[in-house]
């Protein structure tokens, strides 16, 4: 087959591509076994449980499914009771999780879970944990510890709970995490319960246990087992991988884009350096279906080859993505790579597809080659763009400036991908339409050089503006890879500059009172800087209609004006989605389970400071023991000395920088790990593109040198050739990022209400372009000198 025998005597033409294909699937390998191995996990503080009867779920306002609404403390100890009653089951346990964070030399101990780490002693039977020292906790103000957390059995234990900071004294040691306290006094912290767990006698049937448990439950929940048990994983855990999935999607996404850009790019200039060749077929009789099938097929060889390859690159690297993601702080330390069949089927599947995709345009343009080609002694194109290139390139160029407009008005959590989108679609029109440019671009970059001595300038010249499209293909990968470069790094230093500013301006002359160590504010701490400055978010549930029961976020505030316990204030945008009007009463349920009837007091214009749905401060505190307050604003002048532990006090520009910091931090670490991404990418394709630029001329050179030309000079000729290359592709690279970029901080001027210039990383742009230009030099003179070498008898 000719396609086969093309690919194994053309193997060096080929390397670019099959590299390429093998890394991007590898990549995509990856994303997908890290992708199934990040499935939620059964917490291990349930793990000795069979059976779960966990309370229904609601859904958000967005109609997604959300909060388990929670069993009140009298239905279930009811359904606790008929449930224990069971063939096969021993207990029925019902647990509890509430914040409890232990203190230590005057801090909170740093605990990810502490909003939950508080439960009953009963809870500790569903791991089972075992007493590793002393005993069960029976009276108020008795706890049981972590035996690794290294406090002893009669010692006094300093905790903050949601009210404050109070001492506990330490009765025994568990072999597990957690804090435990009597099941009554959790049961005053936490009245509401969203699981109870069932303990089976030995040889008890799960399946049959959970069958019959069903029956008892009804619809007021649902019994689970197995890995049906990952429902009760913890929040923040559930979004550190979330995280790392956005992460991995990003790059995914990237990688595909950028495989089939280097794909393509390679292809055409193979095909545009097979001109003769593919006339000469032709001559013979090739039909251009042939020609196309040809080339495709020599797609397909190497893309099999390359996505293969990938595939068991991505199985090597799947546990590396795990560290990575473990490292910058998206991923779980219990991160286990599980490899199956199906992701490595779809990723050479996808290798195969995004090979005949990048193939697809130099097919159907080598197609139009004609018989006289083969005639002819020189390779000058005719025409550097056909209407195939003008149409693809101005459309590209259309829908960029279109995104560019939409990335202005995008919302926060889609402004970064609508800029990442933005830059793919004018990378693309930058290289359709570079061979329009780059004829005036070199007769401006080489004027200064036209009356220097010697002849070199001169060649250069003619040669780069006479082989436009060759010298645009060149440059192509240059373009996306210092394009991706100063786009990743311009949005990071672009939102580091904005976010800050902007609160800082909104907060001018005031002071935050923020959590320090925890996950929000005690009562005690919001009572020495006053209560009436702070709001108690808690949340409800809610009848929508068409909906059924809905989370809503409320809160509660001790401004005298929401002081009525029967009362709440609505946001305008609230109201709407419920069909609401002042006076009318409704049914609100919180998260102990019980159920108020509240009126509307007034529907209020939105106000994000204030909140969507406003009660009294006490009503919510009634309700949700482990409600922590956000953070307090207060005038400089009025604020207190200390806080106490769990919170610091901050002025504006500093709680500004605190804020964002982690967001800043993950942003940078997620753009350097797209940028290595995507210059590892196109690094490749830039090598590739230049040594075969410089093998195909190899004619050309050997005339230089039969005319009287040395080596070091035809490598000069060379090493400036490409700079200039270099130069195009790099200028073309930094315009396709100037829309997105003032895009994203014409957008971003507009939420933070402050002036946002365009942001660039120049210390990325001068690293990113030494190393391109290192790369397709070194490429370059390799393959000329290569190619002209003296060969010794």
């Amino acid at each position: 087959m000719l396609a086969a025998a093309n690919v194994r005597d053309r193997w060096s033409s080929f390397l670019g591509a099959f590299s390429a294909i093998a890394l991007g699937i590898a990549l995509i390998t990856t994303t997908l076994l890290v992708f199934i191995s990040s499935s939620p996990k059964v917490p291990p503080r349930v793990g000795g449980t069979p059976v779960l009867a966990v309370a229904s779920a609601s859904v958000n306002l967005s109609g997604s499914t959300s909060d388990r609404m929670p069993w009140s403390d009298e239905a279930a100890a009811e359904l606790a009771g008929r449930l224990g009653s069971l063939d096969g089951v021993s207990a029925a346990v019902e647990d509890r999780g509430f914040y409890l964070q232990a203190v230590r030399d005057g801090h909170p101990v740093a605990d990810p879970n502490a909003e939950g780490a508080g439960h009953g002693w009963s809870s500790a039977s569903l791991a089972p944990y075992g007493l590793a020292s002393g005993r069960a906790p029976t009276a108020v103000g008795e706890v049981v510890v972590d035996d690794a957390f290294g406090a002893r059995v009669g010692s006094t234990l300093p905790v903050l709970t949601a009210t404050g900071q109070r001492d506990l004294r330490v009765v025994g040691t568990v072999n597990g995490p957690g804090f435990y306290l009597s099941d009554a006094e959790a049961r005053s912290i936490s009245p509401g319960v969203r699981a109870i767990g069932l303990l089976l006698r030995p040889g008890a049937s799960a399946s049959d246990v959970r069958d019959a448990a069903e029956g008892v439950v009804g619809s007021s929940g649902e019994v689970v087992t197995g890995a049906g048990r990952s429902v009760l994983e913890p929040e923040y855990i559930s979004h550190t991988r979330w995280l790392g999935t956005q992460l991995i999607s990003a790059m995914a996404i990237l990688g595909g884009f950028v495989t089939v850009f280097v794909v393509a790019a390679t292809f055409a200039l193979g095909a545009a350096q097979r001109r003769r060749e593919i006339g000469l077929l032709r001559t013979i009789g090739a039909a251009p279906r042939q020609i196309r099938r040809m080339i495709l097929g020599e797609a397909v060889f190497v893309g099999a080859a390359g996505a293969v390859a990938g595939a068991v690159l991505g199985v090597v690297l799947a546990p590396l993505m795990g560290e990575l993601l473990l490292a910058i702080g998206v991923s779980t330390p219990d991160f286990v790579v599980e490899v199956a069949f199906w992701p490595l089927a779809v990723s050479v599947l996808i290798g195969l597809a995004v090979a005949v995709l990048g193939a697809w345009a130099a097919s159907h343009r080598a197609a139009k080659v004609v018989p006289m080609e083969a005639l002819r002694d020189s390779q000058v194109e005719k025409r550097p763009m056909t209407r195939g290139r003008w149409l693809f390139g101005g459309g590209a160029l259309g829908v960029g400036v279109l995104l560019s407009v939409l990335t202005a008005g995008a919302s926060a959590d889609d402004r970064v991908n609508m800029a990442l989108a933005t830059a793919m679609v004018l990378t693309v029109a930058a290289a359709m339409l570079a061979p329009v440019v780059i004829g005036p671009l070199v007769r401006l970059v080489t004027w200064p050089a036209r009356r220097a001595k010697g002849a070199g300038p001169v060649v250069v010249r003619a040669e780069l503006i006479t082989a436009a499209r060759r010298t645009a293909s060149t440059a192509a990968p240059i373009i996306a890879t210092v394009g991706f470069a100063v786009l990743l790094s311009g949005m990071v230093t672009t939102m580091q500059s904005a976010y800050p500013a902007g609160e800082t301006a909104k907060l001018r002359g005031l002071s935050v009172v923020v959590p320090d160590g925890a996950p929000g504010l005690t009562d005690t701490a919001v009572g020495q800087v006053g209560v009436g400055r702070s709001s108690l978010p808690t949340r409800i549930f809610l009848d929508r209609p068409g909906y059924g029961r809905t989370v809503v976020d409320g809160v509660g505030n001790a401004d005298p004006k929401y002081a009525d316990r029967g009362g709440a204030v609505v946001s305008t945008s609230l109201a709407a989605k419920f069909d609401w009007k002042a006076g009318q009463r409704v049914d609100v349920r919180f998260v102990d389970g019980r159920d108020e009837s509240l009126t509307i007091a007034s529907v209020q214009p939105d106000d994000p400071a204030r909140g969507d749905f406003v009660m009294a401060r006490a009503l919510v505190r009634a309700h949700d023991g482990s409600a922590m307050t956000d953070s307090i604003f207060i005038q400089q002048a009025q604020a207190p000395a200390s806080v106490g532990p769990g919170a610091r006090i901050h002025d504006a520009e500093t709680y500004a920088l605190a804020k964002y910091e982690k967001e800043n931090r993950l942003l940078l670490q997620f753009a350097i790990v797209l940028i290595v991404v995507a210059v590892g990418y196109t690094g490749i394709a830039v090598a590739n593109t230049t040594a075969m630029s410089a093998q195909a001329r190899r004619p050309d050179f050997r005339v230089l040198k039969s005319a009287g030309a040395t080596v070091r000079q035809v490598l000069r000729l060379v090493t400036w050739e490409t700079t200039v290359v270099v130069g195009i592709g790099t200028l073309l690279g930094l315009l396709v990022t100037i829309p997105p970029l003032a895009a994203m901080a014409s957008g971003l001027a507009e939420a933070t209400a402050t002036p946002v210039s365009l942001q660039m990383d120049w210390a990325t742009v001068v690293f990113v372009v030494v190393a391109c230009l290192a790369l397709a030099v070194a490429a370059s003179v390799l393959m000329t000198w290569r190619s002209i070498r003296t060969r010794r008898a």
